[in-house]
């Protein structure tokens, strides 16, 4: 079966087939800065308290530039430019809905024009690896654009045959003000998540940016006015999420807020839609997936594949595989060969394409995972490699492998969001469901098996989101992504992550005769 790169999160080894054989242009390690203020109305603008926040090179730990900090003052503008670009009769309430598939599919053909440098730009801000920036980050926001893009007229209401004489119809009318706050650890990525069905079903945006990695992000919006998107349709503020979140979150006049981020913060959100308009809420929170390895599986394939599964953007994916459960029959093996593994993986200049891991995203999520690592430790896990800072300067951690790990650890039950493997051992199938279940995630799991059978007994008991079969971090911008318990509410992708931004009305009217 054909599968392109983009969808290929976690082969990191295709990754580099793909960059080979599509000569991926060599990046700008110093790529100019053009936007670092705040986007509204299709202009910058300084924020209303002249504040400014310094963005970090995580390689180096030295400051990129400074940018403009947004708070409640500035979400109120932009609200207000929101909605005034939402009125009754305004030209984007009166763009036609191929119109807004046309722009949108501007918008992804201007992101592939300077696609490689926006890849260079999220590599100094972010830290991940060039190669990858270019070759699936890139291709992953191009194609869930353009996804939809093309179901900006197509996704409509319907004719309803009510009893007695009546014509009745539903139409999918846009939300209205939508506020979306997004992470950090891919932010081109999520801008397109949310960008794209919201525009496409004819809302307005106010968009809040992580304070880390802005740079990415306000490129785009000047992409956004290039492409011809009328004023206040988006506005995108770069600024703290106690400020400019929490006012995003509670503001009377957004009509609905989506958030990916951590579990913590998306209980405050969700409290503080409910304490002001009960605005709709879609969150995407953290997680502690499962990732299940039984006997019979391919033990070399499976060790390379729960590799990419943990490592993949240094550890700060929401649904990375973080609790590896190996059958204990091959438990051993699996584990010296994921050792090997890791000490192979190369760290280092995530310019440079023979590095597989840059440095985390700043300073406090990097003493955060020394921490855990410190705790892993204490708490009587068996670290087998790793566990170090790998540079004299910048974020960079040592790949990181603990054996014996027990459920009840904190490295077992909390999100370290870094590059940090555990190993624990399970005897059945019905032990390790109820084990990975036992948790107060749902976000994804894997299960690795060539047994057709054990696999679906396996994915359909696991209380997650998402299950991968023999492969792990497959996305499609067809397919819908979310979480179960407190790993969040809604959908985002596919045509499931449209419903979110439409409100469905229902329209009756009566009629002297109705006919078949």
């Amino acid at each position: 079966m054909l599968q392109s790169v983009f969808c290929r999160l976690s082969r990191i080894p295709r990754v580099r087939r793909y960059s080979a054989a599509a000569a991926i242009p060599a990046p700008s390690t110093q790529p100019d800065i053009h936007f670092n203020k705040i986007f509204i109305n299709n202009e910058w603008h300084d924020a209303v308290s002249k504040k400014t926040f310094p963005t970090i090179n995580p390689t180096t730990g030295e400051i990129i530039c400074q940018v403009a900090e947004g708070d409640k003052a500035d979400v109120e503008k932009a609200v207000k430019a929101a909605k005034d670009a939402f009125k009754l009769g305004s030209p984007w309430r009166l763009t036609d809905a191929s119109a807004r598939g046309f722009l949108l599919n501007r918008l992804a053909d201007l992101i592939e024009r300077d696609k490689a440098y926006l890849a260079s730009l999220e590599t100094l801000d972010n830290g991940k690896p060039y190669h990858i920036a270019y070759a699936v980050d890139l291709d992953l926001v191009i194609k869930c654009i353009r996804y939809y893009a093309g179901w900006a007229d197509k996704y409509h209401g319907k004719t309803i045959p009510i009893d007695g004489d009546y014509f009745c119809y539903t139409r999918h009318e846009p939300v209205g003000v939508c506020g979306q706050i997004i992470p950090w650890n891919f932010p081109l990525a999520m801008q397109s998540w949310k960008l794209g069905p919201a525009l496409a079903t004819g809302n307005v945006v106010v968009m809040k940016l992580a304070e880390q990695t802005p740079l990415t992000a306000l490129y785009v919006a000047n992409l956004i006015k290039e492409a011809g998107f009328p004023p206040g349709v988006v506005n995108i503020i770069p600024g703290y999420g106690p400020s400019a979140g929490a006012a995003i979150a509670a503001h009377m006049d957004v009509d609905k807020v989506a958030f990916t981020g951590s579990t913590e913060v998306g209980h405050l959100i969700q409290q503080a839609a409910g304490k002001s308009n009960l605005k709709k809420v879609t969150l995407e929170l953290g997680g502690k997936s499962p990732n299940i390895i039984l006997s019979d599986a391919d033990v070399s394939f499976a060790v390379e594949e729960a590799h990419t599964a943990l490592f993949f953007n240094q550890g700060q994916c929401c649904c990375a595989g973080t609790r590896t459960y190996v059958q204990e029959a091959i438990y051993d093996q699996f584990v010296e060969q994921s050792v090997e593994r890791a000490k192979r993986r190369t760290v280092g200049d995530p310019f440079d394409a023979k590095n597989e891991q840059g440095p985390q995203v700043d300073e406090e999520q990097f003493n955060k995972i020394l921490g855990y690592i410190s705790t892993g430790k204490k708490e009587g896990a068996k670290l087998l490699c790793g566990g170090e800072v790998a540079a004299d300067r910048g974020y960079f951690i040592q790949p990181t492998v603990f054996g014996d790990v027990k459920d009840e650890m904190r490295i077992a039950r909390e999100e370290i969001f870094g590059p940090v493997m555990q190993i624990l051992k399970f005897k059945t199938l019905e032990e390790v469901i109820e084990r990975a279940n036992d948790t107060k995630y749902g976000l994804a799991a894997a299960v690795f098996t060539n047994d057709i059978n054990k696999a679906h007994y396996i994915s359909h008991g696991l209380r997650v989101g998402t299950v991968w079969i023999n492969c792990y971090d497959i996305f499609g911008a067809q397919a819908p992504f979310g979480g179960y318990k407190a790993s969040g509410n809604g959908r985002e992708l596919g045509e499931d992550g449209l419903a979110a931004y439409t409100e469905v009305k229902t329209v009756t009217t009566k009629v002297l005769q109705k006919n078949s």
